[in-house]
């Protein structure tokens, strides 16, 4: 199954948290921080949203930092994938 977004939403798959710290001790997942980096699967069109023309600025591949709360989570088979407006992104990792 592939999810395409409409209009300027973009699809993201959560990047895993790394389970051990720089000291090297290892994270339980109840200590774990839910990661706000993620990677772009796949992107809207853009166009006329809101009365506003919105021109796409990432694209599938770019990993970016979101902010920690926003966009909706989707699950399919395994995968869990959250669906965020471009604005929701606050930069892209290079």
């Amino acid at each position: 199954m592939k999810l395409t977004p409409l209009a300027d939403r973009v699809v993201l798959k959560t990047l895993e948290a790394e389970e051990t710290t720089k000291g090297g001790i290892i994270l339980t997942s109840a200590a774990k921080e839910k990661p706000s980096v993620a990677e772009v699967i796949s992107v809207g069109p853009g166009g006329n949203v809101d009365g506003k023309e919105i021109v796409m600025s990432v694209k599938p591949g770019d990993r970016v930092i979101t902010d920690k709360y926003s966009g909706s989570n989707v699950k399919i088979g395994d995968d869990e994938y959250t669906i965020v407006r471009q604005g929701d992104i606050l930069a892209i990792v290079e």
